[in-house]
């Protein structure tokens, strides 16, 4: 790979910063140890060559390379951390504080709280099988490439049957979850949707979409949530390539370009006619996070405490941390960061049809739609904001699994099938890999579950 230029640099050192900031403001990483372990090579220097600095007074962290050239992120309470563009000393938001109104969680049973957690295990599982099976997923000798997994817990019928964490880390570690945030994003939707503010089949609601000639009036809510606006937004495969750090790169430009990440993808030009073509890019996601923000703050509402409020204490959830970019819009297609038993919560009310202690959160029908196949998807893999085993990634489990998917083997798995939740996280590099991983992990845990006819 040939030396990045001074923008590529710019942006991938901004970048090498952000993930520094939230592994250890929001993850409670030690920052050698963060840098050592999860700092890898595309960024076009050496992690030992950087000069760290951990403000913890002020809530920041700062690379530095021996040239001068710095990059700054800032930590907010309950909001993670945001890069700050160029010289910009702080962001262009008023930030609150967000914090779960849930009593401590060892006061309530679980899954609303932890307290009792693991203790009503259902009967007819092969212990011994199970925990073989966990220990598979942590063991990387027994992969063809190192899996790193750090985190994972098994829920069937709603109960955690198990749960493991790698050295340093706990059942509180909050770890960064990728793109999983995606599907929060159609959780929020579905909220909304529920109360009456939109539908599926309605033109998406972004005002510079509405002129009467303008192609992107034609792109639907489901077309958003289902990878099928037909926006043009360029994507660079992997972060090992040249061209990965260049503003270009539109879908990841949003996590290293320190911009305004809604204007960024509503402003791109229709490309296909909506529902044509399916292509997993992070235009469509926020394009619905900029619908969820206007729609509530027309409402009167506080849209930072908005997905605590509407979703996450309504099931539990008390350490999952969304991260806004400096304009103050949630990148939810990647700056996310929950612990395992957060995101099975997550996972359980989808698998109990949006329905939680009898209440339903997400309309009748919205979890059918989320993990039935795009129509503009050939090979049945992905649905609404969720991928699915519909066409058969994974070729040892059950097809109706679906999942929360994110970069470096994050997973939160629904198997309707076997009544289970399976989440995962971890710091896989090798896609390819990782799905084989998963494969034979996931089967087996079901195999000690409710085995294979």
């Amino acid at each position: 790979m040939s030396r990045p230029n001074s923008e590529q640099l710019d942006h991938s050192l901004g970048f090498a910063t952000k993930l520094l900031c939230s592994g250890v403001f929001v993850g409670g990483r030690d920052a050698k140890d963060f840098v050592q372990n999860d700092l890898h090579a595309p960024y076009g220097f050496d992690p030992d060559e950087l000069d760290v600095e951990i403000d913890r007074q002020n809530a920041r962290a700062t690379l530095t390379l021996p040239d001068g050239q710095s990059r700054t992120a800032v930590y907010h309470p309950g909001l993670g951390c945001t890069l700050l563009p160029g010289e910009e000393s702080s962001v262009f938001f008023q930030p609150v504080e967000v914090c779960s109104a849930l009593p401590d969680p060892e006061t309530m049973d679980w899954p609303m709280g932890d307290r009792k957690a693991g203790e009503s295990v259902p009967g007819g599982i092969d212990r011994d099988k199970l925990e073989a099976a966990l220990g598979l997923a942590f063991d990387d000798s027994a992969h063809d490439m190192p899996q790193q997994a750090r985190a994972m817990v098994v829920l069937h019928g709603g109960q955690i049957v198990s749960e493991r964490y790698a050295p340093g880390f706990t059942k509180d570690s909050r770890l960064v979850s990728w793109s999983m945030g995606k599907s929060i994003t159609a959780a929020l939707i579905g909220i909304l949707a529920g109360e009456g503010h939109f539908a599926l089949d309605d033109p998406a609601p972004i005002a510079a979409w509405r002129e009467p000639s303008d192609p992107r009036g034609e792109i639907t809510l489901a077309h958003l949530l289902r990878m099928s606006s037909g926006l043009k937004f360029e994507r660079v495969e992997g972060d090992t390539q040249p061209d990965f750090f260049r503003s270009k790169n539109d879908h990841n430009y949003i996590y290293f370009g320190a911009i305004d990440a809604f204007e960024h993808s509503t402003s791109r030009p229709q490309e296909h006619p909506p529902n044509t073509v399916w292509r997993y890019r992070n235009c469509d996601p926020l394009a619905l996070g900029q619908i969820v923000k206007q729609t509530v703050e027309a409402l009167g509402e506080e849209y930072l405490t908005y997905p605590q409020r509407a979703l996450f204490d309504r099931i539990g959830i008390r350490n999952i941390v969304l991260e806004p970019d400096a304009w103050g819009n949630f990148v939810m297609t990647g700056f996310d960061h929950g612990t395992a038993r957060d995101w099975a919560r997550f996972g359980q009310l989808h698998l109990q049809d949006g329905v939680w202690n009898g209440e339903r959160i997400l309309p009748e029908g919205w979890v059918d739609f989320v993990h039935s196949p795009a129509p503009a998807d050939p090979d049945h893999h992905y649905g609404g904001q969720f991928w699915l085993n519909a066409g058969g990634r994974y070729p040892s489990i059950p097809e109706d699994a679906y999942w929360a998917g994110g970069a470096r083997g994050q997973v939160t798995m629904v198997i309707p099938s076997r009544n289970v939740v399976i989440s995962r996280l971890g710091h896989s590099l090798n896609a390819d890999s990782f799905h084989s991983y998963m494969d034979r992990v996931v089967h087996d845990v079901l195999e000690a579950i409710d085995p294979f006819g």
